[in-house]
């Protein structure tokens, strides 16, 4: 039931990196109906969030965790085994899935089964940490079967219901949410820019030549204007996976330069760096949402084409497609304003809180529910998908029917030293395998 002053509203969030942490954490603080007064305020005390981080290749570090600056009242490591059976145990009233496609189909099988003898389940929520830009129809599809299928934006909203209804699918569950990170102090209006910044990203582009090229522009570009200062934000540091994988991380590539005086690396949090800037700089970074709503001049590259492969089409349309050349001939680009609306950004008043504001009633309406609410239903089941389906749910280690397999990776109690020690021996080996091994068969192949 919802929260009451008696009873905090319990909500999970299970996420298997650094950036859907932090895209989870946030949606649980802002969907959550935890009170008559003030419903989804992250400083209520009607809410309790326990975080669970998914065992893998992206699981955060503490760094990326103190970076991302979302708090959990518990936040706990688990392999898919262990959540599954800590939902069976733990009477929670609102999970948010905050995973990549697979994962959220697998949790979605296993709960199922989890959850199949219990009177009453919590409401499930996913969606996507930003910009939707590739594997639509295959994302979604894998998301499908959660009560909320949340679209960050008015366009994704009817993208998501169209390919829902496509397939015969129920498309009730998408639900038209924004970001849950933009906010900030809006832009002053600085006429020259002092603070440049150029968000990178750890899989786009891909190639060296791509990036050094790009990494080379800011370089000149910090050089012709001595005067500002040219931040370089960065996702990670070296060994560190985010979201996507970083197999050239400009740290490494930088260390081949001589650097000008004004340009530096930065980390931290994304925020706190465009409370600084003047002029956002990126390829297809999420990054430009959260300028452009602070209505931060925002510029998204063609230097390398407009291609769905960068993901910068998704901004076609939007006024802010430039090249380096013309930024440093001083073009600001200016966006349009419809563009800018339809993406649920640089919202007007308090359009941006009221934004979330169906997410709550329809959570608060399923808490409701007499007699709690039906099992999970997936588009994607051993009749419809017989060829896939298993595949997805094997790799998170789960039977066709949802049910963890024999030796699944599972743990009763915290590890002892000689399994940690094991544990980040393996996860160096696989990291070294990933950036450096499958990078050269990969050019090996393309001989």
């Amino acid at each position: 039931m919802p929260a009451s002053a008696t009873k905090p509203l319990r909500v999970a969030v299970l996420a298997d990196s650094d950036t859907r942490w932090k895209w989870g954490a946030l949606t649980a603080n802002r969907v959550a109906p935890t009170g008559p007064g003030h419903p989804g305020d992250p400083a209520d005390a009607g809410l309790r969030l326990d975080g669970y981080l998914l065992r893998g290749r992206a699981t955060p570090t503490a760094r990326q965790l103190g970076e991302v600056g979302a708090r959990a009242d518990s936040l706990r490591e688990v392999t898919a085994a262990e959540f599954l059976r800590a939902m069976r145990e733990e009477p929670y009233d609102l999970l948010v899935l905050a995973l990549v496609g697979g994962g959220v189909q697998a949790m979605l099988h296993g709960l199922r089964r989890v959850w199949e003898d219990r009177p009453r389940r919590p409401v499930v929520v996913t969606g996507y940490v930003g910009v939707v830009y590739e594997k639509l129809a295959d994302g979604l599809l894998l998301r499908h079967g959660a009560d909320l299928v949340l679209a960050n934006s008015r366009q994704d909203a009817d993208r998501f219901r169209a390919v829902y209804e496509g397939v015969g699918a129920d498309a009730s569950s998408v639900t038209e949410v924004a970001l849950p990170f933009l906010g900030g102090a809006p832009h002053a209006g600085a006429h020259e820019p002092r603070t440049v910044v150029f968000a990178a990203q750890p899989s786009v582009p891909e190639s060296r030549r791509d990036r050094a090229y790009l990494l080379d522009r800011l370089v000149r570009h910090a050089r012709r204007h001595p005067g500002r200062e040219v931040l370089l934000k960065l996702r990670s540091k070296p060994g560190e996976h985010t979201t996507h994988l970083e197999e050239l991380p400009y740290q490494k590539l930088a260390q081949r330069l001589d650097l000008p005086s004004n340009l530096r690396l930065v980390y931290g949090h994304m925020g706190e760096v465009l409370d600084r800037t003047d002029l956002l700089v990126t390829v297809s970074s999420t990054a430009a949402l959260e300028s452009l709503h602070r209505r931060i001049p925002t510029a998204v590259l063609t230097d390398l084409g407009v291609r769905e492969a960068l993901g910068n089409h998704h901004f076609i349309g939007s006024g802010c497609l430039a090249s380096w050349d013309q930024l440093d001939a001083g073009h600001r680009p200016v966006p349009d304003a419809e563009w800018v609306a339809r993406q649920g950004v640089a919202a007007e008043g308090d359009s941006y809180a009221r934004a979330f504001d169906a997410a709550r009633a329809r959570i608060a309406e399923l808490l409701g529910r007499p007699g709690g609410l039906p099992p999970l239903t997936p588009y994607y089941t051993p009749v419809t998908a017989p060829g896939y389906l298993p595949g997805v749910l094997a790799r998170h280690h789960l039977g066709p029917d949802g049910t963890p397999l024999p030796g699944a990776p599972t743990a009763d109690r915290e590890p002892g030293p000689v399994r940690q020690i094991v544990r980040r021996a393996a996860r160096g080996a696989y990291r070294h395998g990933v950036q450096r091994v499958a990078p050269v068969i990969r050019r090996m192949g393309e001989l």
